[in-house]
């Protein structure tokens, strides 16, 4: 035996032995973005490239990896036909994963993981590279349209079906959420009580009142408790994600009764010094119908003036002589407290000036 053949046999030698599917560590010789070359102690330097690295979208595995990092990574050609070293990291965590997603799914654990990709039927989060799709029946406990928001995020969720022979395995984040507001309302429901003062947040807007998340239960805010006043249109006071403190007025089992009427703001307290019967007062003309006009003469106080009592000239209906928003001035002829009822005519402020001129 030459010299240089005992040289090239005791080289040959001193590299191990690999085969495919033996896992090996490796160190970072180079890397550039779609490709890495490790040191794996044989012979021939190992190839990873991106595609075996992860099932990320875009990645840059510069961003993964630097020169003199060690990594765990499977081989899988030890011969690719060109004398090089197959490798991949992508198998060797999904096997990682396979297992870490087994053990949540018989211990039903909450699991958190990236959404890799959104699909028109669901999304796709990545457990140490293992993929588990969330259908979209699946991924919130309302129905959402566009799942895009979710591209990127972190998602809690539970595995409920794990089959990766068949590479079925199945995410669900809809009941755990349903879980979590069942809870949230649970503990809401011990601690609230009709006469509560809390916060809000304005969930759903709508023409007869707004929707207010009180974190745990929505609660309804009807459009006649949201004001003292007269409010026309729910969207141009409300709007959705404001805040708002509201009054606890009703609990009736899961549903919830809300008011901005609070009793310390309640006009009527000083409309029986206001207006007293006797008094000549000045509002506007609120609104109108067949029989009178409603004057508001404070927020959340209006008066009546029945058509009647209009004028001392007979009057068909009051839009022939008013219209909304005119300010009138009148008499107070009837208040009524306990029913909030307070009568205005323009006919006796008419007469008593006729009477004062003809003295």
């Amino acid at each position: 035996m030459s010299e240089e053949q005992s040289f090239e046999q005791m080289l040959n030698e001193s590299f191990k032995t690999i085969r495919n599917g033996e896992v090996v560590e490796g160190t970072v010789l180079d890397v550039k973005p779609d490709v890495a070359y490790l040191n794996i102690g044989y012979k021939s330097d190992g190839v990873l490239t991106k595609d075996e690295y992860s099932n990320e979208s875009g990645l840059d595995l510069t961003t993964k990896m630097q020169p003199g990092d060690k990594i765990e990574v499977k081989v899988k050609k030890v011969n690719d036909g060109e004398g090089q070293v197959i490798l991949s990291y992508k198998s060797l965590a999904q096997e990682k994963g396979n297992k870490r997603i087994e053990e949540a799914f018989e211990n039903q654990e909450i699991l958190t993981a990236p959404v890799s990709q959104v699909l028109k039927g669901g999304l796709t989060v990545l457990v140490e590279d293992t993929r588990v799709f969330i259908p979209a029946s699946l991924v919130s406990d309302v129905y959402e349209k566009d799942l895009s928001k979710y591209a990127g995020q972190e998602i809690e969720f539970r595995i409920t079906e794990f089959n990766p022979r068949r590479r079925r395995i199945i995410g669900d984040r809809r009941h755990l959420l349903q879980e979590r507001k069942a809870e949230a309302a649970k503990e809401l429901f011990a601690r609230i009580q009709p006469g509560d003062v809390v916060e809000g947040t304005v969930k759903n807007v709508t023409d007869f009142g707004a929707f207010i998340d009180l974190g745990g239960a929505d609660g309804l805010l009807h459009i006649s408790e949201m004001s003292w006043g007269r409010v026309e249109n729910p969207h141009k006071n409300f709007h959705v994600g404001d805040k708002v403190t509201v009054l606890i007025k009703d609990i009736k089992e899961d549903k919830i009764a809300l008011s901005l009427k609070f009793p310390d703001q309640n006009p009527w307290i000083e409309a029986a010094d206001k207006f007293a019967v006797g008094t000549v007062v000045r509002g506007k003309v609120a609104r109108m119908t067949d029989f009178g006009a409603f004057v508001e003469l404070l927020p959340g106080v209006d008066a009546l003036l029945h058509v009647s009592q209009i004028s001392r000239q007979h009057v068909d209906k009051p839009s022939d002589v008013l219209q909304i928003g005119e300010e009138i001035e009148a008499k107070v002829v009837d208040f009524n407290a306990e029913d909030h009822k307070i009568s205005l005519s323009m006919k006796a402020l008419e007469n008593d000036r006729r009477d004062e001129t003809e003295e």
